[in-house]
């Protein structure tokens, strides 16, 4: 599974024409093993599995990389990363987040989108993130 998402990246990045360097291939890779959101230290520790000498700025400048090609989401919230369902290009995304199992479900209806824009229009707003995020209680978390 990872090595299609990574063979997916590799060519969009290949038609963009970016540099998708060993370091970014492997934090795109450690994103892809996961199951929800994960901190830049978490994979920070993984990643020094793979690459000894890693420090801070390594993990950030990958986790940067990716943020701006869309293969993953800043949750700035959770101070966290979750990777893109639909990665490589940019698109609406609203996040359910449980406060108590730290679940999150992502939703991407351009409806929500829609509305939230137009309302952000009438105000003369520029929204330059679109990512939506709203804290909560889980269907699990709420009936153990």
């Amino acid at each position: 599974m990872q090595e299609t998402l990574l063979q997916r990246a590799t060519d969009i990045c290949a038609q963009k024409h970016i540099r998708f360097t060993p370091i970014r291939q492997q934090v795109f890779l450690l994103m892809a093993e996961q199951k929800g959101a994960v901190s830049a230290y978490d994979l920070l520790e993984r990643l020094k599995l793979h690459e000894a000498n890693a420090k801070p700025p390594t993990i950030y400048r990958a986790l940067d990389f990716l943020l701006e090609n869309h293969f993953i989401h800043r949750i700035e919230s959770l101070n966290a990363y979750l990777m893109c369902a639909h990665f490589g290009c940019e698109h609406p995304m609203q996040l359910l987040i449980c406060d108590k199992c730290r679940k999150i479900i992502g939703l991407t209806d351009p409806v929500i989108d829609d509305a939230f824009s137009e309302q952000a229009k009438q105000y003369g707003f520029q929204i330059t993130n679109k990512v939506l995020e709203v804290h909560g209680v889980c269907a699990q978390c709420q009936h153990p």
